[in-house]
């Protein structure tokens, strides 16, 4: 279900924007509109399509008009044309009265800046957007101090903005638009002017509270990797216009365009790629009630020197070498005796970068494990390769 809904927004600054339309219309670019008409395209015809729940990135180059497209939104300013679906409801043809009972209810707005009133207390800045409500004192207060707890402030109620570090600062920000307890986060550049250590505990930290609370992100970044790191979904922007919108994996393996091929190609795959996207399919496994001659003959079949074994639901059960399942058929033993258990595992989930020292030292594939079922494996080529390869080289690497 879509939350938020952009068809066609634009904004033209300038004296004469329809002008602006008109020459958009006719397939005029950014420069050449600025320089026949000298009025500013900050957004042109943008549309995305943002779901209930989802993180939603918007980035780009300084002057390439995120932040104007998210103002849009909130309508702190004024669009051009284009409509604005929140909920199915346009916001652009609302009178101020429905903006400010919208603005109230569904949107929470947190700024680069902090924002934060030094005169009042840490419980007082995050229940400032209640009292504006107008609710009363007992709730917001309640609601504020929850608010706190949610961010990781605790203990810091009455302290002031000026006795707090910048990413605290930036803590009781999102604290103030969570009491609020809107469905929507609109977040501009809010990580931005944070250093890189805190800036990491920050995107940690909010990845954490959007899967507790299930709020629809909005989040505007410059910066690609915290874009590629937070976003379920990324829409990139050049000279008003998104040029691309898709996963963090269609963005790296199928870019749109030179302009975002270029943008990509020098990000660290490591901290992007998870072990879902290199892992494969192991090419022969064996049930544990399975023989060694039938485990023999299955390794025999593709050349390998090892082989995973599952059970009937495909539960990891370990793995078994050749060396081992002849020795076994020599026995005249169960090749549940012979199983090497000891095999490194990982979730899907798990970053590339996690991965990489263990594939290093270990001598066989490392196992992706979810909920106990064995989902794929990955080698050591596989990991080495999906960090300078697309998706359909990395596949013609490995059948090599």
């Amino acid at each position: 279900m879509s939350k938020i809904q952009i068809n066609g927004l634009t904004k033209i600054f300038g004296s004469n924007p329809k002008l602006g339309i008109e020459r958009l219309r006719q397939g005029k670019t950014k420069d050449e509109i600025l320089h026949e008409t000298g009025l500013t395209v900050g957004v042109n015809q943008a549309s995305i399509d943002v779901k209930e729940g989802e993180f939603f990135v918007i980035m780009g180059l300084s002057g390439s008009g995120k932040s104007t497209l998210i103002r849009l939104v909130n309508r702190l300013i004024e669009p051009t044309a284009g409509e604005i679906l929140i909920d199915g409801e346009d916001i652009a043809q609302m009178t101020k009265q429905e903006l400010i009972d919208v603005r109230r209810k569904k949107l929470g707005m947190v700024f680069q800046n902090f924002g934060l009133f030094p005169h009042k207390t840490i419980l007082d800045n995050v229940a400032y957007g209640l009292e504006i409500q107008e609710k009363a004192l007992d709730e917001r207060r309640e609601k504020a101090k929850q608010s706190i707890i949610d961010v990781g402030l605790s203990g810091y109620e009455d302290s002031y903005p000026s006795e707090l570090s910048g990413g605290m600062q930036q803590r009781v920000g999102l604290a103030r638009a969570l009491a609020n307890d809107t469905d929507i986060l609109l977040m501009d550049e809010a990580f931005s002017a944070l250093d890189p250590l805190i800036r990491k505990d920050m995107q940690d930290e909010l990845l954490n509270l959007q899967h507790r609370l299930g709020k629809t992100i909005l989040f505007i970044t410059h910066d690609l990797d915290e874009a590629l790191k937070l976003g379920d979904r990324i829409a990139i922007m050049k000279d008003g216009e998104i040029v691309q919108t898709g996963t963090n994996e269609q963005i790296l393996e199928h870019p749109a365009n030179d302009y975002v091929s270029n943008f990509v190609k020098d990000v660290d795959r490591s901290k992007v790629l998870e072990a879902s996207q290199v892992m494969r399919k192991p090419e022969v496994l064996i049930s544990a009630k399975d023989g060694p001659r039938m485990a023999i003959r299955k390794m025999e079949e593709v050349g390998a020197s090892s082989i995973f074994v599952v059970d009937k639901q495909e539960r990891f059960q370990g793995l078994l070498t050749i060396d081992d399942a002849i020795d076994c058929q020599k026995e005249g033993d169960l090749i549940e005796n012979y199983l090497i258990t000891e095999v490194h595992q990982t979730a899907p989930e798990t970053q590339l970068q996690d991965l990489i020292g263990i594939a290093v030292e270990t001598k066989y594939p490392i196992a992706v494990i979810e909920d106990g079922v064995l989902r794929g494996i990955i080698s050591r080529v596989s990991i080495l390769s999906g960090l300078v390869l697309g998706k359909e080289q990395e596949e013609e690497v490995i059948e090599s």
